[in-house]
């Protein structure tokens, strides 16, 4: 269960290599959860995330999970949830793909689609539910501000994002009432072994500032966080420029 601050003793991160995702199990461990589950394909950075949370002192458990493989996604989480109740699921896998090559290979750019948006409505679904049935827990939703309105540079990525951020706001009307807390998470340009290769864009972030939104979220129990808040504002005025003038800002 989660602590009297609203911060969860365990754990479950869909997406363990992600650098936020790991900013933010070692703040929830430094403060007081105790159990984490990393799931996502195994590699090297998925054991040094779960090594570095053991030298933490948390109890860590790695688990095979694909998110382009949705039929899976029952039974892999199934026998997470199975094991102990969890107090958070953060949903933090996802592509940045390429867009101008992309463009050139629909299939490359469907790959994109079904991981940050097919997978996560899968993976995301099968959370809601296994909260649901213990009657408590939070779901973590990392989206992007990107999914406020595509931009040229980048319509593909943000196009997905768009409709994961869509699906985990319906999510969270769908299940107010029931005990489980969803949050949708945005931020803006984050530095991250991702984006190293691109143009920094202003009121960039840091996997660690992003952690720190998501604590202070989950203590309000908010269900939309902007990092840093400031863009809460550019993207609203963003959102209502005409498509005339959107077409031209150098973004």
């Amino acid at each position: 269960m989660k602590d009297a601050f609203g911060l969860p003793q365990s754990l479950l991160v869909l997406g363990g290599s992600s650098e936020i995702a790991l900013a933010t199990a070692r703040r929830l461990v430094a403060r007081r959860c105790r159990t984490v589950w990393l799931a996502g394909r195994p590699s090297e950075a998925l054991e040094r995330s779960a090594a570095d949370l053991r030298a933490m002192g948390a109890d860590v458990h790695t688990v095979a999970f694909d998110a382009l493989d949705p039929e899976s996604h029952e039974t892999v989480l199934g026998k997470v949830f199975a094991e102990s109740d969890i107090d958070m699921v953060l949903l933090a896998f996802g592509i940045l793909g390429d867009q101008a090559h992309d463009e050139r290979e629909p299939v490359s750019a469907v790959r994109v689609a079904q991981t940050n948006y097919t997978g996560a409505v899968s993976a995301g679904l099968v959370s809601a539910r296994a909260l649901q049935t213990q009657g408590h827990g939070s779901l973590v939703v990392l989206s992007s501000v990107a999914a406020e309105r595509p931009r040229r540079s980048n319509f593909i990525y943000g196009s997905s994002k768009a409709g994961l951020d869509a699906f985990a706001q319906g999510l969270g009307d769908a299940l107010h009432g029931t005990g489980v807390h969803v949050m949708v998470v945005r931020p803006g340009f984050v530095h991250t072994r991702m984006t190293a290769h691109l143009r920094e864009a202003p009121l960039a972030t840091t996997p660690e500032e992003v952690a720190t939104a998501i604590e202070v979220g989950l203590r309000r129990r908010s269900e939309t966080v902007w990092v840093p808040g400031a863009l809460r504002v550019v993207m609203s005025a963003l959102r209502h420029a005409p498509r005339e003038v959107f077409r031209r800002l150098p973004i």
